[in-house]
């Protein structure tokens, strides 16, 4: 791959996910503070990813892939997001800031894949090439939330004009990207969209255990993606957009152990411990504050990596070896409808509506709402050694 190239594609994965952690993390704070949402509304505007995980695939799979430029058409739904980021800003009524946040996820999360398509095209070896192109993301990420927090906006509404600059941006950049054509008329249609030809796969009992309990975890994960700034804003802790990158942090370094592990103590372990890393989060969160445990808010931050590598990304290393080469591609597309579309759609309502009820007069019950994923964590963790058997551990390549 040439220099250019590289550093092309590397842009354009540094400002694609620093766009998504510049407004993600600190919406249900924004939310609070300026529209003065109730948990459920926050759910609600987080459930908008979901539900565009969900549809992206078709339109992705069946439209953009088919007629249209890769590079072009990321553009044009960047540059159309950057004015509904900033439109945002201007809102002050809770239902339509939803529709707003639904209408840009829709254009948003479609640049996922076309990013993806976009990198794998000029590669000749992605194995080896995309991981120091995808990593940009993360530091993408990680760059946003230190940003924010080091310019004093985690609270204002400067962190939706930030995002909104950043995606106008990547609309120009991307009509410099290299060049990604159409793959015209293909066999896409909409099961295979979101991956239906994998559902030979349940036939296979334990893929199956292992498929229902990554749908019911999301439902913890989504407390965290909803309401842990809010939390740890609540709770007395100073900058705390900027503390939480220290979760991709961890997720960069605990990915590295992955294939290690493994190897070494096989999928079911390796699972476990990403579920019982959700459920030590919650318990940190609940019992931890900034005058008196700040560690222990550190350390619910900081278990990110393990809760997100351990569960999720062995979940797809999982996927792909009981697939096979022949539809790996579906199975990995059916299990993130599942999980990213599904189940987060389902835990971010759940949890808007925990949230609420255990809010007081306005004032958030922190301890009992943090118990309430911790619970669901164990149930998932105690389903799981009950009814997952895999007669021969799976390991890695």
């Amino acid at each position: 791959m040439k220099p250019v190239v590289f550093t092309k594609l590397s842009i354009m994965m540094l400002l694609e996910y620093f766009i998504w952690g510049a407004w993600y993390v600190t919406m249900g704070t924004y939310m609070a503070t300026f529209l003065n949402s109730s948990g459920v509304q926050i759910g609600a505007a987080y459930s908008a990813l979901a539900i565009a995980t969900m549809i992206s695939p078709f339109f992705v799979g069946m439209v953009a892939d088919r007629y249209f430029a890769a590079q072009r058409i990321m553009g044009v739904l960047h540059l159309v997001g950057a004015a509904l980021l900033y439109f945002a800003t201007q809102i002050t009524d809770n239902s339509t800031f939803y529709w707003v946040i639904v209408f840009y996820s829709l254009l948003y999360m479609p640049t996922i894949a076309l990013s993806n398509s976009i990198a794998f095209q000029q590669m000749t070896d992605p194995g080896k090439q995309f991981p120091w192109i995808r990593v940009f993301g993360t530091v993408g990420w990680i760059v946003a939330g230190f940003m924010i927090g080091n310019l004093g906006i985690e609270k204002t509404s400067n962190t939706w004009v930030m995002a909104a600059g950043a995606s106008l941006l990547l609309g120009i950049f991307s009509f410099i990207l290299p060049h990604t054509p159409p793959k015209g008329k293909s066999e896409v249609n909409a099961g295979s969209a979101i991956g239906t030809e994998a559902l030979v796969l349940f036939k296979d009992r334990p893929y199956f255990i292992f498929f229902i309990a990554a749908i019911l975890v999301c439902i913890p994960l989504s407390f965290y993606y909803g309401f842990a700034n809010l939390f740890l804003n609540e709770a007395g802790m100073e900058n705390a957009a900027g503390k939480m990158i220290l979760g991709q942090v961890s997720e960069a370094v605990f990915i590295l152990a992955i294939p290690f592990l493994f190897n070494q103590i096989g999928v079911k372990k390796m699972l476990l411990l990403g579920m019982a890393a959700w459920f030590l989060r919650y318990v940190c969160f609940a019992f931890g504050n900034a005058d008196v445990n700040l560690w222990m808010l550190y350390a619910g931050i900081i278990l990110h990596g393990i809760c997100y590598d351990f569960f999720f990304v062995t979940g797809y290393m999982y996927t792909e070896k009981k697939a096979g080469e022949k539809i790996k591609n579906a199975a990995q597309g059916l299990f993130t409808f599942a999980t990213y579309g599904v189940g987060m759609f389902i835990g971010t309502w759940f949890s808007g509506f925990a949230t609420d009820y255990y809010t007081i007069d306005g004032v958030h019950q922190w301890k009992e709402i943090w118990f309430v994923p911790a619970y669901i964590a164990v149930a998932v963790i105690f389903y799981f050694i009950f009814f997952f058997k895999e007669k021969k551990e799976i390991t890695a390549a």
